[in-house]
């Protein structure tokens, strides 16, 4: 403990106490909240109001550290082995109590029981766990996440399995293709479902986790997606809002492609090719969303929540870091699995492919597009990353969201001149569907059939010609995507 560290206050890794207190419940309360939390020092002798270093009488040091030892030792269960040093600042002696993350949570004062003797630290306050918060503990002790454990009365389809392999297979080769790799993946099968916990085979058939349930259907009611614009810069006035549910990669999609509409998009023209791009990194925007439905709390009923602001995107995910990870340790890259099959999952669809890197991806993507300094914020049971835009508002907010039929036209026009400039042959039914999607990004294969009077066979089969050739990129799911006219 450093005289800097003194002078920045309490928080909620250290606390002072100018005097031992004769009645040892309330430093107790302290000394478990750390070990039940990120761990944190209580220092006596430092007045917790002035920050004073008052110290304390050197000949009873080693009676208050006796003291504090026999106190943890007699009122705390599981135990917990603080350790207890004095060191001297400005010529004065203050005792040094470090009380380490724990590992066999959740710990409680003996006297109280679990139900009323255990403690978390929030902000610089040690306060009761809830029953929620207990359970989310107990998980951490047995090392078990929650998204392991069966989810009872959840029902394990047949079709459900092979929709969620389906999926996932067709992840996997996208991954592939935006990585260049021409090697072919092992195709998801039940049996990868089975080891890595997804589903678990029984003599009577299959029992359903927790994250079989969040990625294949809508049962748990808060596994939700809330997706907002607002003008201005808080919560006031709502310009647009979305709820989306079901499978969580789902979600995700529906979320970032909601995103991607409701932000500014601008073009650069590189040769004769005009480029879209948008005013945020869609790399972090995904990033954030991602990381949000991975290691959120599920014990936790509240939703994730994706907000745009005239100055921000803020994506907040509910429950705080994993146990014993600090904001700095997760910034500078270290990784806990708060959900350990949906983590897998994740992975294995190529949603994640690093464990760590999820902050330092959005500041790396923020700064290539040189936006601010990206926000991470550890907030009561929640943690919130703010990405902040670096343009003005809009001066026409009936615009957010929806591209402008002219511009879109424009560009249309401006697509033919470019594709008769740079050689690219198009047929007639490709011309068209180029015209179309230029006065809607969203018209779907069937009503770009209807429109042209062909089948929609023959429309996904030049579309799929037209992404070869880098012209259509689809940007979001089926359902809520859109589409991105790239010449």
């Amino acid at each position: 403990m450093t005289m800097e560290e003194i002078v920045h206050g309490e928080s909620k890794n250290v606390e002072f106490k100018e005097t031992l207190p004769d009645k040892s419940e309330k430093y107790m309360k302290t000394i478990i909240a750390f070990a039940n939390t990120q761990g944190g020092q209580l220092i006596v002798g430092v007045n917790d109001v002035t920050r004073e270093v008052t110290g304390v009488d050197m000949d009873s040091v080693f009676k208050i550290m006796d003291r504090i030892t026999n106190a943890v030792s007699d009122s705390c269960t599981p135990q917990i082995v603080p350790d207890i040093t004095f060191q001297t600042i400005e010529g004065k002696t203050i005792v040094v109590v470090y009380v380490a993350p724990g590992a066999n949570r959740p710990y409680y004062m003996k006297s109280r029981g679990k139900e009323g003797g255990t403690y978390i630290r929030v902000a610089g306050t040690s306060r009761q766990a809830d029953a929620d918060k207990i359970k989310e503990l107990e998980l951490e002790g047995a090392r078990i996440s929650w998204d392991e454990l069966i989810c009872v009365g959840y029902e394990v389809k047949e079709n459900a399995i092979k929709k969620l392999c389906r999926d996932m297979n067709r992840y996997r080769n996208e991954m592939q293709q935006r990585k260049g790799n021409a090697e072919k993946l092992q195709q998801v099968t039940r049996a990868q479902l089975l080891n890595w916990n997804v589903i678990k085979k029984t003599e009577d058939g299959y029992l359903a986790s927790n994250a079989f349930a969040l990625l294949t259907g809508k049962h748990f009611y808060y596994s939700r997606t809330q997706c907002a614009v607002f003008a201005g810069t808080d919560r006031g006035e709502f310009i647009d809002k979305k709820e989306y549910d079901g499978p969580l990669y789902g979600q995700i999609e529906e979320a970032y492609a909601f995103v991607l509409r409701n932000i500014r998009r601008s073009a650069k023209v590189e040769g004769l090719i005009r480029r879209e791009g948008h005013e945020l990194p869609p790399d972090a925007i995904r990033e954030m969303i991602i990381n949000a439905h991975c290691h959120r709390n599920f014990l936790d009923n509240s939703c994730v929540q994706v907000a745009l602001y005239d100055d921000r995107l803020e994506v907040t995910s509910p429950g705080g870091l994993c146990y014993g990870l600090t904001l700095e340790e997760a910034i500078s890259g270290r990784s806990k699995q708060r959900n350990r099959i949906v983590a897998e999952v994740f992975n294995q669809m190529g949603l994640i492919e690093a464990w760590g890197t999820g902050l330092r991806n959005i500041r790396k993507a923020a700064k290539e597009y040189s936006l601010p300094e990206p926000q991470f914020i550890e907030m009561t049971g929640t943690f919130r990353v703010n990405l902040f835009r670096s343009l003005s508002p809009m001066e026409d907010r009936q615009k957010i969201g929806k591209t402008s039929a002219k511009n879109l036209k424009s560009i249309g026009e401006t697509s033919v001149k470019a594709r008769k400039s740079i050689g690219v042959e198009l047929n007639a039914t490709q011309k068209s569907i180029i015209d179309l999607l230029s006065e809607n990004v969203q018209m779907s294969g069937t009503e770009l059939a209807e429109r042209i009077g062909i089948s929609k066979r023959n429309i996904e089969t030049n579309i799929k010609k037209l992404k070869e050739k880098g012209i259509l990129v689809r940007h979001g799911s089926a359902r809520a995507g859109y589409w991105e006219i790239c010449i």
